[in-house]
């Protein structure tokens, strides 16, 4: 089943200046080309690649803003060139959006943990394919406002620079993606609140309804990134039947009970 027939009005280009860049990987000619001509008439700049080694090889020469990213690809599957673009990366990794009839639950979670900044399973709707691109981009690329721009925030070895987005933890630079970062920021601000993963979802994405693993799996990602241990965090911990609190300053192992439901993967 293939997206319905593209409307007279697509969506406005949701981010300023040039034209952002999307690349297209999609091995079915007739989801390729709804999808890149949405895009183009939403004022992007597209590209397409329909097998997983040649993604890699125009990624490198059109350096896309965003990727939009079919799981099922010949030649190297989606998950792969995914884990292989964030290995390449120089710099923050390009926002990734996976589109896929891969609709079950572990699928989402293994792009989700890759990394993906969003995941739409087939049948679409192109237009909302393109809002949502519209968001990961307005994400990846918004500056804080100018009120908390300058300040750095800081928890024991922990800092987080907004308007140079950049995070560090002894010393060391982290390599967060861009909601990874976002989550860490918004959690930073927040220091001691309990946040369900409803309001995450909302206040960190953007989004008013969507799937809680997403919150899930970032969560769980960004504790592999920032704790001393994972397994047992103390700066973003799980309150039983409530959410997720940052805890700036924590000297004993978080006794906040089970984990929320759902929770065994974070």
């Amino acid at each position: 089943m293939h997206p319905a027939t593209p409307p007279s009005a697509p969506p406005p280009v949701p981010v300023s200046g040039p034209p952002r860049r999307v690349l297209v990987v999609e091995d079915d000619p007739t989801v390729a080309e709804v999808v890149t001509g949405y895009l183009s008439r939403a004022g992007y700049a597209t590209a397409h690649a329909a097998d997983g080694f040649a993604a890699l090889d125009r990624a490198a020469d059109f350096r896309p803003h965003l990727v939009v990213l079919d799981l099922m690809l010949p030649g190297l599957d989606g998950l792969e060139v995914c884990r292989r673009l964030r290995r390449s990366a120089d710099g923050p990794p390009v926002p990734v959006v996976m589109l896929t009839a891969r609709g079950e639950e572990a699928d989402r979670i293994a792009g989700l943990e890759l990394g993906a900044d969003d995941y739409v399973t087939k049948p679409f709707s192109p237009r909302e394919l393109v809002l949502r691109i519209g968001s990961v981009l307005r994400r990846a690329e918004s500056a804080p406002p100018a009120a908390s721009a300058a300040a750095v925030l800081r928890a024991g070895d922990l800092g987080a620079d907004p308007a140079g987005r950049r995070a560090e933890r002894a010393g060391r630079e982290l390599n967060l993606t861009a909601r990874e970062f976002d989550l860490l920021v918004f959690l930073m601000r927040h220091p001691g609140q309990v946040f369900s993963r409803d309001e995450l979802l909302h206040r960190v994405w953007g989004w008013e309804f969507g799937d809680l693993s997403t919150v899930t799996v970032h969560v769980r990602r960004l504790r592999e990134k920032i704790e001393a241990d994972p397994a047992a965090p103390r700066l973003v911990t799980t309150v039983w039947g409530a959410g997720y609190r940052f805890d700036p300053v924590r000297s004993e192992p978080p006794q906040d009970g089970p984990l929320l439901e759902g929770d065994l993967l974070s």
